[in-house]
């Protein structure tokens, strides 16, 4: 793999990110050993966004991403492993989640700007404007994503963690996902 998933265990913003396998990681950061736009999209969505701060805990006022409490428990739209192959339901998760990638990008390294302007430009800045532009991004991402599980996007987020629950348990039931509660 030339490049995996990464998110930092303490952050304001739960924000995933590619790195490259060729860095080091440190120890503060979460790293999910797949390559694929699909499960990137999976992950940034507003289900494992909100399942993740459901189930996390926090640091002061940061939410705390832990893996065996919010990833290991996460029902994904299929089980990891197991999503069907040449789905346009995959591919437009891939597709929405590579084009958030790309306008992020964007817009941290526009091209000509200054040092200082780049200083200035970080995930965090960007998440606190929330533009438009990214909010959009983000509602084209949790379209497909909700699509995939077969599910209205107008679910609130009570609606969608007792539905992430059920389908964490039916999981659990079929020995595909570690239920919630299990030691």
């Amino acid at each position: 793999m030339k490049r995996c998933i990464v998110t930092p265990e303490v952050a304001k913003h739960r924000i995933f990110i590619w790195m490259r396998t060729d860095i080091v990681p440190d120890h503060k950061l979460h790293v999910i050993a797949r390559d694929d736009d699909y499960f990137f999209g999976a992950l940034q969505s507003r289900a494992h966004v909100l399942w993740s701060l459901s189930l996390g805990s926090t640091l002061e006022d940061r939410p705390s991403y832990n893996s065996a409490t919010t990833f290991e428990t996460f029902a994904f739209p299929w089980p990891p492993g197991h999503e069907p192959k040449e789905s346009p339901l995959v591919e437009a998760i891939a597709k929405a989640a590579r084009d958030l990638v790309a306008k992020r990008d964007a817009w941290l390294n526009p091209p000509n700007a200054s040092a200082e302007e780049l200083k200035r430009r970080t995930l965090t800045s960007l998440y606190n404007a929330r533009p438009s532009w990214l909010a959009d991004a983000h509602r084209k991402l949790d379209a497909a994503v909700f699509a995939a599980y077969g599910w209205p996007v107008t679910l609130t987020d009570a609606e969608l963690l007792e539905r992430l629950l059920a389908l964490n348990h039916q999981r659990a039931n079929e020995s595909t996902l570690k239920p919630i509660g299990a030691k």
